[in-house]
């Protein structure tokens, strides 16, 4: 139902955001005015594509185009030209979109997209290190490339539009690989047990047969975990759950993009939908435990 709410606010978004930009922008030059015009309705285009298409490339693409149009909605609100009530409804409406676009539940939707068969996929949390951090400045990379350069030389600031094009922009290709990676960090319930797919963590997906798996519970986040277990949360310890083993598995762990070997029966992992997997693994009879 929320997915259905972005895609609707999505689609209002030229009439209340495309508002305020006009506005913003009436008194600049032709060309700047024009070019902006289009970034903002390509743009629009791209994101629409990525809601109504849910893959995780969709989510990967809504996590660059959402905060973006906030920011150009904070950006234009704050210029003095639009009306206060023009400027609130974007803001409301932009806001609303990020939101939605950025919780778990778009996320699972656009995980299952690219689902095979009978498998139910469930995103990792974004790391608070990357969420608070890395995605930001991915975010602001990303927008200097695609929408301040190409204005600046719409300009005639040729040199300075050109350097923050190329600048930006190569730096942004490789962040922009990084943010990808995070979309495609998943605990996958498959007929034969659990698979746990995470390319920060291991170098493979790992699957887990039903009859290996002990329990699978919820994780007390405030308890140090124990020595030798393979703790794949990267900070994000509240929600989080044990995958407990009957016996050690081997698992490739990334390591500074090498592969190393380690031993373990206790994993430790971070859902964004902690309950409905337990409840969708119990369904599938794998051993979910509540102590």
């Amino acid at each position: 139902m929320k997915t259905w709410a972005l895609r609707a606010i999505w689609i209002c978004m030229p009439v209340v955001v495309g508002a305020v930009i006009a506005d913003a922008i009436r008194s600049w030059s032709d060309a700047p005015r024009v070019t902006a015009s289009v970034l903002a309705w390509v743009g629009w285009t791209i994101v629409l594509l990525a809601v109504l298409v849910p893959r995780p490339l969709s989510l990967t693409v809504a996590r660059f185009g959402l905060p973006i149009t906030f920011a150009v909605a904070v950006a234009a609100s704050f210029s003095g030209r639009p009306s206060v009530v023009t400027a609130i409804g974007a803001l409301a409406v932009s806001g609303t979109a990020l939101t939605l676009g950025t919780r778990g539940d778009f996320a699972r939707v656009c995980a299952q997209g690219a689902a095979y068969g009978d498998e139910e996929r469930f995103p990792l949390k974004v790391p608070p290190a990357l969420l608070l951090g890395i995605l930001p400045a991915a975010v602001g990379l990303v927008a200097a490339a695609v929408v301040v350069g190409p204005l600046l030389i719409a300009d005639r600031q040729w040199v300075l539009g050109t350097i923050v094009i190329l600048v930006f922009g190569f730096i942004g290709a490789f962040v922009v690989r990084l943010v990808h990676q995070l979309s495609q960090r998943w605990i996958v319930l498959v007929p034969a047990g659990l698979v746990i797919a995470d390319p920060l963590t291991l170098t493979d997906p790992v699957l887990f047969p039903r009859a290996r798996i002990a329990g699978l519970g919820p994780a007390d986040p405030t308890r140090r975990p124990p020595e030798g277990a393979c703790d794949l949360r990267l900070g994000a310890s509240f929600g989080s759950c044990a995958l407990l083993l009957a016996d050690d598995a081997d698992i490739m762990r990334r390591v500074r993009n090498h592969g190393v070997t380690v031993h373990a029966n206790l994993l430790l992992v971070t859902p964004t939908a902690a309950p409905a997997l337990l409840e969708r693994a119990r369904v599938r009879r794998i051993h979910v435990r509540t102590d």
